[in-house]
């Protein structure tokens, strides 16, 4: 294996975090992903990201501190997801390892059959995993994602002076509770008649918010702002002082931290990894039911006019001794260092994992797993991998010491025919993940 480079007697790693999920769009896999990616570099490793093309951004593009983003021409057929096909994708991701030197694969919804270190967002999430794919605990950890803290942060003026507003930002999808959401309303606006919502987000159930808005005349109290960019979200929050989710599942749940960052009390459906989330004076649950989700609206309603809320600086400052982006990078390098420390996999032992899977899932994978080997084969055939041209690299960041200010992701082997890039004997481990969003 070809020896990485060392800063300050530490291995520094050539990253790639490929995603269908990126910037310019906005949501809790993009955050993570392009803050994991800023942190990571300050700590010397090299990482770029590789995701489909948004609209007229397409080809190569670099952001803030050298960071190299990918967008490759893939077809989008469903909620923003790309759709893998192994002639149309694979050459693309060869050839951008190879020119890249990548080492590390760190993926996102990727199967659990070959992996080789698992990181969850939340213990809830750890257990699922653990069960659904039959893995070792001790190769799964957890490491919840975090926010800068620095761009959420209370206005305390509007916070006791604004009339009381409930906010909800997220996807308007099923997942995300849009339906629970437009029967909640109309509930908590007939007990009291001066609170006001503010809805930030689109999606399919848009129209379903609408026409509720219609039916009950409530123009004047719902707002439906749309798609918010992130640097827009925290002078949303900032207006209410209840942050409402309505989550159906969801393994962690991004944006009530943010909110609770901004110093808003939070409501929320009892789910997946919430719980975990904040402290239980910072949120209320209650189970995904219309009745009982507008009761506990009503309830903080109830305690933001008797002044009963906690503070909002009290709750930032609390919020940013919990959740810190540098923190999640460094825990994150150790799984990923112990992933690049496993044996490298060879292709058969691949199929023989995919194989018990069950006869209908492990033929399919199996088969998938020998048309990629083939067509691997082929490709070094025709474009041998000593003939690509190393990309050049902008200098890694050395020396930086980074001190406090205030889906899981899994690591696998990746299944390679026995003679690809026959002259190179870097290990490349991959990682994988399904992150909340």
């Amino acid at each position: 294996m070809a020896n990485s480079p060392h800063c300050n007697g530490k291995e520094l790693f050539n990253i790639a975090l490929v995603s269908d999920f990126f910037c310019p769009n906005t949501g809790g896999v993009e955050t993570h992903i392009y803050f994991l990616a800023q942190c990571l570099l300050k700590l010397g490793h090299k990482v770029i990201v590789i995701t489909h093309a948004y609209g007229e951004r397409k080809g190569i593009r670099y952001l803030s501190n050298g960071l190299k983003v990918y967008y490759l021409p893939f077809l989008v057929v469903y909620n923003g997801c790309s759709l893998a096909t192994i002639i149309g994708s694979l050459p693309w991701f060869r050839k951008i390892f190879l020119r890249e030197n990548i080492q590390l694969i760190h993926g996102h919804s990727y199967s659990l059959a070959n992996v080789n270190r698992v990181i969850c967002v939340s213990y809830t999430s750890k257990e699922n995993t653990v069960l659904r794919g039959k893995l070792d605990p001790r190769k799964v950890f957890t490491i919840p994602n975090a926010i800068e803290t620095k761009f959420f942060y209370p206005d305390v003026k509007q916070f006791y002076e604004n009339p009381t507003t409930v906010i909800f930002l997220g996807r308007l999808v099923y997942r995300k509770g849009a339906d629970l959401l437009r029967a909640v309303i109309p509930k908590v606006c007939a007990r009291h008649p001066q609170v006001r919502f503010i809805i930030g987000g689109d999606g399919p159930k848009r129209l379903d918010l609408e026409e509720m808005r219609e039916q009950h005349h409530l123009h004047n109290r719902v707002t439906l702002i749309g798609a918010l960019p992130h640097d827009m979200v925290r002078e949303v929050l900032v207006q209410g002082q209840i942050f409402i989710n309505t989550s159906l599942t969801e393994a962690f749940c991004m944006s009530i931290v943010e909110a609770a960052s901004c110093g808003l009390h939070v409501v929320s459906t009892r789910v997946g990894g919430v719980p975990e989330v904040l402290p239980a004076e910072f949120i209320s649950f209650e189970e995904p039911v219309p009745d009982l989700l507008a009761g506990a609206v009503s309830d903080a309603i109830y305690k933001r006019e008797k002044r009963q809320l906690m503070d909002p600086i009290e709750k930032h400052r609390a919020v940013s001794n919990m959740y810190y982006w540098p923190d999640v990078a460094r825990r994150t390098e150790i799984v990923y260092r112990e992933a690049m420390r496993e044996p490298t996999q060879e292709w058969l032992s691949g199929l023989k994992k995919y194989a018990n899977q069950g006869i209908g899932f492990g033929i399919l994978y199996i088969t998938v797993a020998l048309i990629n080997i083939i067509f691997l084969t082929v490709l070094e055939f025709f474009d041998p991998a000593g003939n690509i041209s190393i990309a050049n690299d902008i200098p890694r960041t050395r020396g930086i010491h980074v001190t406090k200010s205030r889906g899981h992701i899994m690591a696998t082997s990746p299944v390679y025919s026995a003679n690809h890039r026959p002259n190179c004997e870097m290990r490349r481990q991959t990682a994988a993940g399904r992150l909340s969003k």
